[in-house]
């Protein structure tokens, strides 16, 4: 199985996401060429080299008309238009990036003060200071789907990114979603950290991504209405239900945009799982820390289908023989890898039997439904496992006895073969031989052969 493990030690944000999963593709430049190339209107993407602590990494910067996100004076700001008679009265809310700093010490960028105090007097027409235009969810959704040449499934899953954001903004501020509106600029480098993450996904395809527990710093942090805590409170709504953690590290560590990405593409959250790892990315963000400043992203093999199989039993009193066996039988025709009973002794001293069978992780409704219809039970059993298989091929092999449909099994330094039952009766019973005397010289002679 090709599972994706990210590693979010130091929290996540769509730079540092892009950055680590652009490490794990072969051409870089290639997949940099093909952002640029999307159609963002003035968006410019560079992949940077960055060490952290002795470690190299990435950095994804982002230019917005030539000028680095980290400076955009709104960057990613929300609006909350709660409209009145004859006036607009404006709330200014920031999605928190690592990008840049709101005077608290942002862990992921420069040093650069966001304490913007803005007072907007509108009649029928806006006439912002910065002469910039406000766009909703519906204006997100016209350029990625639009105006910016991806996949389908790649537009689809940045709009679900940017629904868990704009659903957060609008539970933490109390706004409807249709409300909730982003700046111009801040939209256009959110947008593009998205595209890539999304872009990315798809590119490298994985069949699970596990995220670790995600840290997201403490402390407090400073917007426009005041001092708030860290995770800022569209982040917290986002990680509902995931494993967070303040840690050591002062500061907001994990962004709207990093959380969001986090939450829509991850399968589970938790530990690394036991695989073996093929590539590592780092992806990293613009600040120094006493710990490396990175999202750590692992690809590889969680082992395969083959190796991972569940096995469901239960415990029947008053089956008849036939009626296990009618039910084995089904069983093994229905595609289960093996089925078969246990003698046990049941409650009240009675004698009973536990059927057992084993099948993929993707059969398991199937043969639940059936054990059930099959059975007497009314408890069904689970227990997964990890089974190691040698690797097998069939073929038809010349022997002394004419053709035989010779099993070969190889792998972990050994290699066995065994000719096929069926064949091996038919020659026994033609030949007057027993079939243990038949199969053995058979195998002899492929030995010696």
């Amino acid at each position: 199985m090709k599972t994706l493990y990210l590693d979010c030690g130091m929290g996540a944000a769509g730079d540092m996401l892009s950055a680590a999963l652009l490490e794990l593709i072969p051409d870089k430049e290639a997949f940099i060429k093909e952002l640029n190339a999307l159609g963002l209107p003035g968006i410019s993407f560079t992949a940077e080299s960055s060490v952290k602590c002795g470690i190299t990494g990435t950095h994804m910067r982002v230019t917005v008309n030539g000028e680095d996100e980290e400076v955009q004076e709104l960057h990613e700001h929300m609006h909350a238009h709660v409209h009145g008679s004859e006036k607009h009265e404006h709330t200014h809310e920031h999605v928190h990036d690592h990008e840049h700093e709101h005077e608290h010490d942002h862990e992921h960028s420069h040093d650069h003060d966001h304490d913007h105090e803005h007072s907007h007097e509108h009649d029928h027409e806006h006439e912002h200071s910065h002469h910039h235009s406000h766009s909703g969810l519906h204006d997100i959704e016209h350029i990625v789907r639009g105006h910016l040449d991806n996949p389908e499934k790649v537009k689809d899953d940045i709009m679900a990114v940017y629904g868990l954001i704009a659903e957060a903004e609008s539970a933490a501020h109390g706004v409807p979603v249709t409300e909730i509106h982003f700046h111009e600029v801040g939209s256009l480098d959110a947008i593009a950290d998205v595209t890539a993450v999304c872009l990315l996904m798809n590119m490298i395809a994985p069949d699970r991504v596990v995220v670790s527990p995600v840290h997201v710093g403490f402390g407090k942090v400073r917007c426009a209405h005041g001092i708030l805590p860290v995770p800022a409170p569209a982040t917290a709504y986002i990680l509902k239900d995931v494993p967070i953690y303040g840690g050591r590290i002062e500061g907001e560590l994990c962004t709207p945009t990093g959380a969001a990405l986090l939450k829509h593409f991850a399968d589970s959250f938790g530990d690394m799982p036991v695989m073996s790892v093929s590539s590592i990315g780092y992806g990293m963000g613009s600040k120094d820390f006493p710990a490396a400043n990175c999202v750590r992203a692992l690809l590889g093999t969680e082992g395969s289908e083959k190796d991972s199989v569940i096995e469901l039993s239960c415990n029947v009193d008053d089956m008849t023989a036939e009626q296990i066996g009618f039910a084995l039988e089904s069983f093994l025709s229905a595609g289960a890898l093996d089925a078969y009973t246990l003698s046990i002794g049941m409650k009240k001293s009675r004698p009973g039997t536990m059927i057992r069978l084993m099948c993929r992780e993707d059969q398991r409704d199937a043969f639940v439904s059936m054990m059930f219809r099959l059975t007497d039970t009314i408890g069904i059993r689970e227990s997964s496992y990890r089974r190691y298989v040698l690797d097998r091929s069939i073929s038809e092999e010349e022997t002394s006895f004419g053709p035989v449909r010779i099993k070969r099994s190889f792998g972990y330094g050994v290699e066995k073969l065994k000719a096929e039952y069926d064949d091996v009766a038919q020659i026994a019973r033609r030949e007057g031989l027993s079939p243990a005397f038949v199969a053995s010289k058979i195998e002899k002679e492929l030995i010696k052969g």
